[in-house]
């Protein structure tokens, strides 16, 4: 007979609530308490990734035997993309970093608005018309409010962002501390 060292799955579920919970609160306090270069970080990992996949889409694209020419040639090329946005993201963070969040704000501005606008175009479909209304009114409204001044509006999303890791993270602490216990 084998004994097992393992914790039992209920223990590793609220082990990993816990740890991300943690991490989650770790990560909502930096947004919050130092926004700037929490921004300038999260920069930093995307330019990191960009990087990292360009050597491996070059890779793939030098190395591979079953690949065709076109498509050897196209993971060559859309590497040295990768790895070139990298760089240039390296060169300037700060300026990387607010790129992103107006670019992020706009997007998030945009997909509100089509949002509520296919709440609207599938009314007809909606088991409640007044709560599909009022949704999508209120998501139009919010994406031209964010497209009105995406500065702000990126401003306010990184808090919602730092406000939501924190309470969420600790919630998420809490379910794995107070789970039942196995």
């Amino acid at each position: 007979m084998t004994t097992s060292t393992s914790a039992p799955p209920a223990q590793g579920a609220r082990l990993a609530l816990s740890l991300g919970g943690l991490a989650a609160v770790g990560f909502g306090i930096a947004v919050l308490v130092w926004p700037t270069r929490a921004a300038v970080a999260l920069a930093g990992v995307i330019a990191a990734y960009a990087i990292v996949a360009g050597i491996v889409y070059a890779a793939i694209g030098l190395l591979s035997k079953g690949m065709g020419v076109g498509g050897r040639i196209a993971h060559v090329l859309l590497g040295l993309l990768y790895i070139a946005a990298g760089a240039f993201a390296f060169g300037s963070l700060g300026r990387s970093a607010a790129f992103l969040a107006v670019f992020l704000t706009v997007m998030v501005g945009v997909m509100w608005i089509v949002e509520g606008f296919a709440a609207l175009f599938t009314l007809g479909r909606s088991d409640s018309k007044v709560l599909a209304i009022v949704f999508a009114l209120a998501s139009v409204i919010a994406g031209f409010t964010l497209l009105s001044s995406p500065l702000w509006g990126a401003v306010f999303l990184w808090w919602f962002l730092g406000i939501s890791l924190v309470v969420l993270g600790g919630l998420n602490v809490i379910r794995g501390v107070a789970g039942r216990r196995a």
